[in-house]
């Protein structure tokens, strides 16, 4: 007896449909998912992420002063030394400072290093507006190459407006360079084989 294949029932193209439209959704979730925590953090200061002004304060400087301290790091396999010009400095909320970092590359070979940054408290971070800083930009250090690098910020004077910060009278902002790694070029098939001796 030849059995006939029936229609798919209206429930099966439903369950279907939303298999479907559940694997797209987390599909793009996942894309999604570290431009939204970028987002995040950069809106609520999560985690000790600064804020990136666009230009400089204008409701003028405020009395109150923060102490804020220089960190600075190099991740293990780069041969770079890394200081602040000054550990601390005393600023007013909404004065707009430059500090210099010295970045020096102690080994006898091109290196690259690219630099993440952090503050403590985390929740200062929200406050800590940066205008300009050499975080996130890959830099590429000739043997032996000495060079400063400036970060411009200031504390936002908002600061003073939130009572849980009342207490804050310390920020640290840390930096820690880590080391790029250059993409092995293809060795031309000619260059191999005269190396190994076989032209």
């Amino acid at each position: 007896m030849k059995q006939t294949s029936r229609p798919p029932r209206r429930t099966d193209l439903v369950v279907a449909f939303a298999c479907g439209a559940f694997v797209a959704l987390m599909l793009g979730m996942a894309y999604a998912a570290v431009p939204l925590y970028s987002w995040f953090c950069r809106t609520t200061g999560f985690g000790g992420t600064t804020q990136v002004a666009k230009s400089v304060p204008t409701k003028g400087v405020s009395g109150r002063t923060i102490t804020v301290r220089f960190d600075s790091n190099v991740a293990p396999g780069l041969p770079w030394s890394f200081e602040p010009e000054r550990r601390t400095i005393d600023v007013h909320l909404g004065e707009v400072v430059t500090i210099y970092y010295s970045v020096t590359n102690e080994s006898a070979r091109t290196t690259t290093g690219q630099a993440g940054y952090n503050v403590t408290p985390p929740t200062a971070g929200i406050y800590f507006e940066k205008i300009n800083c050499f975080c996130f930009t890959q830099q590429t250090m000739k043997p032996g190459e000495k060079r400063d690098m400036a970060v411009v910020f200031y504390v936002d004077p908002k600061l003073a407006k939130d009572s849980e910060q009342d207490s804050l009278n310390n920020i640290t902002l840390s930096y820690t360079f880590y080391p790029v790694r250059e993409p092995e070029r293809p060795v031309a098939e000619g260059g191999a084989a005269e190396k190994s001796g076989r032209i």
